[in-house]
Formats: structure tokens, sequence, C-alpha cells
């Protein structure tokens, strides 16, 4: 009797304090040990954030919902504007502008769409370790948007870098379900640069406000330097590791599907977290916008945390009634440009004083961190992790291409040089089908197989 009260007492006191820790997790405590962006690196994203706004507009001339101060871009800048009755569903709605006061090409995706049906078929169009791709996995739907983006709009993107004097910056942008199609543009053309006028690393980059979870660890660490993701404070998306077609099919009914998350996760350790190479992350580089906090009412004055986190990367679901109002790229917008700001303000206290991070001190410092979070990953044995962004996972045991298969590939090399780039050709060269037709990674293909 004393033994069965006992262990009650145990059980009582333990979901007690499961709970306690559950209900007082702020969306804060994820960036708690994070160093503080700096004004020069956080200047684009309020930029950026009314850019992906201006892709709801029908008319940028006579805007309807035009955030505090405008939108601030130039009608006549915007290249092409491309509608859902032009995608055929293949892609959210997107606008190539060309932003001549900051040096830079943006090809903007819009966000999920709640009333289009072709929108929740990409989302859908994916299951766990379907789609492998540069030494990782990533979401198959966002994948074959982003390559059918490329093969509508290189061309553009690359005479548009020429004209321009190949000096301007590449910038692929995007929100919740555009944020995973930019991040993997991103990739593709990191990886191919030479389809694209040869425009350099540096000079290609991504912002993903309210990212969703599109790639494998080792890709969302090895694309640091690459892309930018934005999140604001509780946002459920970049937290929630169940699939997005699993989010997106409970969506009326979200904050019970985050609860049986929140619960089963509790009983997932982090080390098997890390070695699933299933498992989808935010990409990059992660700026998080703070502005509430533990058992205070209103939003104060928002600051923004920087890092490349590879464990303790989101993982925790925030049990907050901000989950969902934190993801709107209004609010993003808003609170963005308030943080700036109030950088701005700190900054520059004093006329005379120089600033408190040097910019090339400040660069220097993200370059080491990006090294760091490479060579962490490795440390923690995250597969497929390498410790150089340029580098590939070794290719051991890859049988040599046959003499009709280097015939094939240089027929397919003149194919391209004498005319317009074929994305999926190009992609379909990482892959190698196996005997049910299915599409390896050619460099894993001697992988051993992992249990669904």
């Amino acid at each position: 009797m004393s033994f069965s009260c006992g262990l009650e007492c145990v059980v009582i006191i333990g979901c007690t304090r499961w709970a306690w820790k559950r209900c007082t997790y702020v969306g804060s405590d994820d960036s708690a040990t994070w160093a503080l962006a700096t004004p020069d690196e956080f200047e684009s994203v309020p930029r950026i954030c009314r850019l992906i706004l201006a892709g709801y507009e029908s008319d940028l001339r006579n805007p309807q919902f035009p955030p505090s101060g405008g939108y601030r871009l130039n009608p006549d800048w915007v290249v092409k504007r491309v509608t859902y009755e032009q995608t055929s569903g293949h892609a959210p709605p997107y606008l190539i502008y060309c932003d001549h006061d900051h040096n830079q090409i943006v090809l903007c995706i819009r966000g999920l769409n709640l009333i289009k049906e072709s929108d929740y078929k990409m989302l859908l169009d994916n299951r766990l370790g379907m789609q492998m791709f540069d030494g990782g996995y990533v979401h198959h739907g966002l994948l074959k948007s982003a390559i059918w983006l490329l093969n509508e709009e290189s061309e553009t993107l690359k005479s548009l870098w020429v004209e321009n004097g190949s000096r301007y910056e590449m910038v692929f942008v995007g929100h919740s379900l555009g944020s995973g199609v930019a991040a993997l543009l991103a990739v593709i053309v990191v990886n191919h640069r030479d389809r694209l006028g040869g425009i350099p690393r540096d000079k290609v980059r991504c912002y993903a406000g309210a990212p969703a979870r599109c790639m494998s660890l080792n890709l969302a660490v090895k694309y640091a330097d690459v892309i930018h993701s934005i999140v604001l404070q509780d946002d459920f998306l970049p937290r929630t590791p169940t699939p997005l077609e699993d989010i997106f099919k409970s969506l009326f009914c979200l904050p019970c599907l985050l609860f049986l998350v929140c619960l089963r996760d509790t009983f997932v350790p982090e080390g098997r977290k890390l070695r699933d190479p299933r498992r989808l992350y935010a990409p990059g580089r992660m700026y998080h916008i703070v502005e509430r906090k533990f058992c205070r009412c209103g939003r104060f004055p928002p600051e923004v945390r920087t890092a490349i986190p590879v464990d303790g990367r989101f993982e925790h679901i925030v049990l907050s009634c901000n989950a969902t109002s934190d993801h709107g790229i209004v609010w993003i917008e808003r609170e963005s440009e308030k943080a700036l700001q109030r950088m701005k303000e700190s900054s520059s206290e004093t006329v005379t004083a120089a600033p408190r991070v040097q910019k090339i001190e400040r660069l220097q410092t993200i370059e080491k961190e990006h090294k760091d979070a490479l060579e962490r990953a490795v440390s923690l044995n995250v597969p497929h992790a390498v410790t150089n962004p340029e580098e590939v996972p070794s290719q051991e045991n890859e049988p040599e291409p046959s003499e009709s298969q280097n015939e094939d590939d240089s027929k397919t090399k003149s194919q391209s040089n004498s005319g317009r780039t074929n994305w999926d050709e190009v992609v379909e060269k990482l892959f190698k089908k196996d005997e049910s037709g299915e599409l390896l990674l050619m460099r894993d293909i001697n992988a051993p197989q992992l249990q669904q």
C-alpha cells in the first residue's frame, strides 16, 4: 500500500514538473545564449519583408495594404510578376525585382494561400526520407517547385546579373511555404553557379521569413553563409518537427497537434534527433526576434539574437497563444523594423564614438561562427556533415562511369552550352535510380538504408 502511494506521488511530481517546465518555456529561451545581431547584418531584413508584402499587392502604384511608411520600392524596377494562373500550380506566385539602390536582384516568393489547392499539393508531395539531395534530405515538393522556377527564370536572372555589370547580389526571398522554395533555390544555384553566369558564392543570398523545415541538419549548417532565417519569438513552424504535410493536414486543429508533438518529443533523446539524417530543420543562420518576456503582458522593445545552432535548433514547441500570429509576415515586418531602429539608435548613442563592433571584425566573426558550427556538426556525428562548405562527402566504392555514360554527359553539356539550361537534368546528375526506379543520391548509393 505504502509502495503504491509512493509510486503515485513520484508520478504526480514528475508530471507536475514536466507541465511546469513546458508551460513556462517561452520562445526567448531558445536563443538565450546567442549573440546580438548588428545593424549592418540585419539591415536588409525589414526591406526584404516589405518586398514579400508587396508580392500580395495587385498594383504597387496604388497599394491597398501598405505597411507603415509604405513599401519604399520603385514599381518601375519590378521586372516580372507571376500569378497562380501563370505558374499552373508548380510554384507560389512570385516577383522579380531589380533593386538598383542596394545592387540586388531579388526573386521574392509569397507564402501559403489557404484557399489554393496547388499549395497543399506541393506540401503533401513528401514523406520522411523521400528526397535525398546534395548529401542530405530535403522536402520533395519544395525541391520540385524550386527546379521548376529555375527552368522558368534562370535565363532572366542570368541576363539581369550580366546586364548590371556582374556585380549585383542575387537574393532569393520567401515567407512560410515560399521560404522553403527560396532556400532550396539558393542551394541549387550555389552548386551550379556557372549556369548563372559564374556568379560567386558570396553574391548569392537567401532570406527565409518564418522558415519551413525543408532540409536536413547537415545542409542547414553547410549553407548558413548563404541562407538567413528570420523567426519571430514563438513562431510554430520552425519549431515543429512534424512534417509539413502533417501540419497542414491538421491546420484547423493546430493547437492539439502542437500539444501532442510537444508531449511526444519529451521522450525523444537529443542525440537520436541529431543522428536521424531524414529529420528536416529550418535552414541556415538564424535571426531570432525577441519581444516578449515570461509572465509579462504586451510587447517589449524587440532585440535580435543570431547564431548558427547545431543542437538545440528550435527543437522545443512553445505553448503560446502567439504561436500562429508570430508566423505572419505583417508582424515580422513591423517588429524587424522596430528592432533595426533600436539597434541603430543604440549604436549611435554618441556621434564621435566608434562602433561597438567594427564591420570587418563582425564579418570575421560570422565566418568563424560558420566554421565552428560545421566542426560541431562533425563532432556530434551529424550524418554527412562536412567541415568545409565547398567540400562534398566521400564517394568511396562509387562505380566509374562507362564510355556510353561519358558520351551522354558530353552530349548533355553540348546541348546545355548551345541552348537553355535544363535544371531537371542538372539536378538529376546528382542522383542514380535504384531497381524500383526511385532516385538515390550518387554519393550515398552505397550507404546503408534506414528502417522506415
